[in-house]
């Protein structure tokens, strides 16, 4: 019982240090996006954000760390519980998606200024 416990608290500590690092990710996709600045870090930052988002959508929805979290004794499967407010992990897709769609659109215009030779915005000339 203790090995499974120690088990589900590294399961936890790994989801919380995965989700930090992707929405340092999502942090670096917004703050690039308002600079203007699309280039090879923010393509990098992307990668990791849409493919977490793939591997989420392509489990249902689901954290794919949920099940091994019931197998190791977590009564609702949660690997967020421990390390984050309960509320925050429960709305984490619905907080996420619209951040998401701004780092898009915001990439996107930064990515036709810079085919009509735009200046990017905050950029003196």
């Amino acid at each position: 019982m203790k090995t499974s416990h120690a088990a589900l608290r590294a399961v936890k500590a790994f989801h919380t240090a995965a989700w930090f690092s992707i929405e340092a990710c999502m942090v670096y996709l917004l703050y690039a996006g308002f600079r203007g600045e699309t280039g090879r870090r923010a393509a990098m930052a992307a990668a990791v954000v849409g493919g977490e988002t793939l591997v989420f959508v392509v489990n249902g929805f689901r954290c794919p760390l949920t099940p091994l979290a019931q197998r190791l004794g977590d009564a609702r499967g949660s690997v967020t519980d421990i390390y984050l407010p309960r509320w925050f992990a429960h709305n984490l897709p619905a907080i996420h998606v619209p951040l998401i769609v701004l780092a898009v659109a915001l990439h996107r215009r930064n990515f036709r200024n810079l085919r009509a030779g735009q200046p990017r915005p905050g950029s003196r000339q």
